[in-house]
C-alpha cells in the first residue's frame, strides 16, 4: 500500500531505529523539515528498563568526554539531566585506576576527559525525554512508530524516496495470522540509524546498486557482566577498577559504579579464555585475572542481576563514506556504519558526532538540498563524507590475532616492556647506599570524601606480569601474588577541563 507521510511540499524524513544513534539524529534535523518520523521495531519500556532491542544493554556503558561534549551541543543539559538521574562522572585517573603489566596506575587529579558511567537504560530513556521535549518546542513534526519494522527501501540505485515499512506480529502490532500489511513513508532524506543489524547492504542490492565494502577485524573477545551492590563500605572503593588483559595474561575485568548504588563487574577475554555466565564460573574466572583486587571485593557485594554474556564484539566498517557509495537521500550514522567493539566504549560517543556532523551540515549549507548525503557529489555531501570519514578513522586498534597487540596497542606495548628491562637492568646493577628518607604520609583524602573500602597501600610497586591463568597448580585466590591494592589519591591541582 503506498502512503504518502508528507503534505504536498512538504520535506519529509526518515529515521530508521528509535535508539540513541536513532533519536540523535532526529534531533539533528529538526528545523530542517516539516516532519521527522523515527521507525523503531520495540515498544519502549515505562521508565528506564531494559528491552530486547538493545543486547548489548546489560553491559558497561561509558561516555566519553568527546561524546559528552557533541551531546551537549545537540541536547542542552543533557548532562545535568544524567547526573539527576544518578549517573556518576568519572575523571581517570582519578576516578578510575588502571592495574598495567607494570603495576597500578598514580591516582592524580586530572578533569580534561571526564567519561559518564550509568546503565544503558538510563542512557536511552534520558536521551528519548529530552528529544521528545525538544521536538515538542519545535517547528518540525516528530513521530515515532514504534513496533514497526523498516523492510526496505523505495527508489533506485541513483536517489532512494521513501521506506517500506510493516507492523512487527508480537511487538505491539497486528498479531493475527495474515502477515501486516506494508506501507511506504515517502521521504526526501532517509536515515540509517538501525546499528550492527542494518540491512543497508541488502536493501542496495534491492536497489540495483552494490553493497559498500565492508571491512571486518575481529578479535574474539568475548564478555561477561553481573550488576553488584556492595554490601558495606568494603565493596565500594572510592574508584572504579580496570585491570585489562596483556600478553601473556589475556583475561581482564573493570569494577564500576552506576546509579542508585550498584556497581557493574565486566570481565572480558580472548579467544580460549572467554568468561562464563555462570555464578561460580564467572567468580572463579575474576580470580585468574593479572591482579586479585577485584576479586577480592566479591566477598563484599550481593548479586542484583544474573550474569549476562556477550561475543559479538567485532569491529564492522562499511565504507559508506567514499565517493559514489550512498544514493542521493540516503545517510547512514552510528553502528550502521560502523560498528567498535563494544570493549572500547567508543559506539555512542560516535553516534554523537555523527548526529552533530549531519546537524552542522544542515546547519552550515542550507538545510536539504541535492549533494547531502554522505556520497553525494555536491559541496555538502562531500563536507559531511569528510567528518564521517574522520570519525570513522576514531576506532581504535584491533588485534588481528588474539594476544597479540598491533597498531598503537603494540607501540604502547614495546614502551611498556622497554621500561621493564630497563627497570631489571637498573635493579642487578650493584647501586650506592643511600640515607633512607623518612616516608611521608600519602593517605591522602579526596576532594570529594574521605576514602574507604579496602586498604589502600600509600604506593603500589611495579610488579613482574605474573597472570594466574597460565600458572600451573593455581587454584583461586588463595595463589595469587599479591602486588598490591590501587593507590590512594594523590591531591593535586586538578588542570582546567578546557585545555583539550
Amino acid at each position: 500500500m503506498e502512503e504518502t507521510a508528507e503534505a504536498a511540499g512538504e520535506r519529509h524524513a526518515v529515521v530508521i531505529g528509535g535508539g540513541l544513534a536513532g533519536m540523535l539524529a532526529a534531533t539533528a534535523l529538526l528545523g530542517h523539515v516539516d516532519a521527522v518520523t523515527v521507525v523503531e521495531r520495540d515498544r519502549y519500556p515505562t521508565g528506564h528498563a531494559f528491552r530486547k532491542g538493545v543486547p548489548q544493554a546489560r553491559h558497561l556503558h561509558v561516555f566519553l568526554s568527546g561524546g559528552l561534549r557533541a551531546l551537549e551541543e545537540l541536547l542542552p543539559g543533557t548532562g545535568r539531566a544524567f547526573t539527576d538521574a544518578g549517573a556518576r562522572t568519572l575523571y581517570p585517573p582519578r576516578d578510575l585506576v588502571t592495574r598495567t603489566v607494570l603495576g597500578w596506575q598514580h591516582r592524580f587529579d586530572e578533569r580534561r576527559h571526564g567519561c559518564l558511567s550509568v546503565t544503558r537504560p538510563v542512557i536511552d530513556g534520558v536521551v528519548r525525554d529530552r528529544v521528545l521535549r525538544t521536538a515538542a518546542g519545535s517547528a518540525t513534526r516528530l513521530e515515532v512508530l514504534e513496533a514497526t519494522e523498516a523492510v526496505g527501501l523505495t527508489g533506485d540505485a541513483g536517489r532512494v524516496t521513501g521506506v517500506r515499512v510493516r507492523a512487527r506480529k508480537g511487538g505491539g502490532g497486528r498479531t493475527g495470522g495474515a502477515a501486516p500489511a506494508e506501507r511506504t513513508l515517502h521521504a526526501a532524506l532517509v536515515v540509517d540509524a538501525s546499528g550492527r543489524t542494518s540491512k543497508a547492504p541488502q536493501w542496495y542490492t534491492e536497489l540495483g546498486r552494490p553493497a559498500p565494502r565492508q571491512e571486518t577485524v575481529d578479535a574474539g573477545i568475548a564478555y561477561a557482566t553481573r550488576m553488584l551492590r556492595p554490601t558495606g563500605p568494603a565493596g565500594a572503593p572510592d574508584m572504579g577498577v580496570n585491570v585489562p588483559g596483556w600478553p601473556g595474561c589475556p583475561r581482564g575485568a573493570v569494577y564500576v559504579p552506576v546509579e542508585d548504588g550498584t556497581w557493574l563487574l565486566t570481565a572480558a577475554g580472548v579467544r580460549g579464555h572467554h568468561p562464563p555466565t555462570d555464578d561460580q564460573g564467572f567468580a572463579d574466572f575474576t580470580a585468574t585475572i593479572g591482579d586479585p583486587y577485584i576479586h577480592g571485593l566479591l566477598s563484599h557485594v550481593d548479586p542484583v542481576s544474573p550474569v549476562y554474556g556477550f561475543r559479538d564484539t567485532a569491529n564492522r566498517r562499511r565504507h559508506f563514506e567514499r565517493p559514489g557509495a550512498v544514493p542521493e537521500g540516503f545517510v547512514v550514522l552510528g553502528d550502521a556504519n560502523c560498528t567498535f567493539n563494544p570493549v572500547y566504549g567508543q559506539g555512542m560517543s560516535v553516534a554523537a558526532l555523527g548526529a552533530l556532523a549531519l546537524r552542522r551540515t544542515l546547519d552550515s549549507g542550507g538545510g536539504l538540498r541535492p549533494g547531502l548525503s554522505a556520497g553525494g557529489t555536491a559541496r555538502g555531501g562531500a563536507r559531511l563524507r569528510r567528518r564521517l570519514e574522520h570519525r570513522g578513522r576514531r576506532r581504535p586498534a584491533v588485534c588481528r590475532r588474539p594476544g597479540r597487540p598491533c597498531g598503537p596497542r603494540r607501540a604502547a606495548d614495546l614502551l611498556v616492556r622497554t621500561a621493564a628491562r630497563a627497570a631489571r637492568r637498573r635493579r642487578s646493577r650493584p647501586r650506592r647506599r643511600l640515607p633512607r628518607r623518612p616516608v611521608p604520609d600519602r593517605a591522602a583524602v579526596p576532594p570529594d570524601g574521605p576514602a574507604h573500602g579496602p586498604a589502600h597501600p600509600a604506593a603500589a610497586a611495579p610488579a613482574r606480569s605474573q597472570c594466574p591463568a597460565d600458572r600451573r597448580g593455581t587454584a583461586g585466590p588463595g595463589g595469587l601474588t599479591v602486588s598490591g591494592a590501587p593507590p590512594v589519591l594523590r591531591v593535586t591541582a586538578p588542570r582546567s577541563a578546557g585545555t583539550d
